[in-house]
């Protein structure tokens, strides 16, 4: 077996360890291999992975307005485009969760007083935030 082949189809080189081929990182372009085309450890773009947020996303756009979710699938951006929405839904999330925490007096001092009412207050200011990011963002 050789030690490096190049997939003729994609223009990706790989090495041969283990007995299995690895991608080197390096893409054939007009003839020469290009030194660290891309970064092997990091996800290329189209298989960034997608959370809870972006997949409700998905199945709304999939459901609801097929027109967008066909265009973003064919043009290649929808795993793109459902990464971002769910990286900009955990923000929004976190960020409404640590206001309204701070507004409600749910402090650490409460935590260690009544650890039942902190986590009752606390689920229901989640539940609240996940119902102003669902509105704003998922189902727009």
């Amino acid at each position: 077996m050789e030690k490096y082949i190049i997939d003729e189809r994609t223009g990706w080189e790989y090495e041969l360890k283990c007995e299995q081929y690895y991608p080197t990182g390096r893409k054939m372009k007009d003839g020469h291999l290009q030194p660290e085309t891309v970064d092997v450890n990091n996800e290329p773009e189209n298989e960034k992975p997608i959370g809870i947020w972006g997949r409700r996303h998905g199945e709304y756009l999939k459901k609801h307005q097929k027109y967008v979710y066909d265009e973003f699938l064919f043009s290649g951006r929808l795993n793109t485009y459902l990464a971002q929405i769910d990286a900009d839904a955990q923000e929004m999330f976190a960020n409404l969760v640590q206001a309204m925490a701070k507004t409600e007096g749910l402090t650490e001092q409460l935590k260690a007083e009544d650890p039942m009412r902190w986590t009752g207050l606390m689920n229901n200011l989640r539940n609240c935030a996940e119902e102003i990011v669902n509105r704003e963002l998922i189902f727009t």
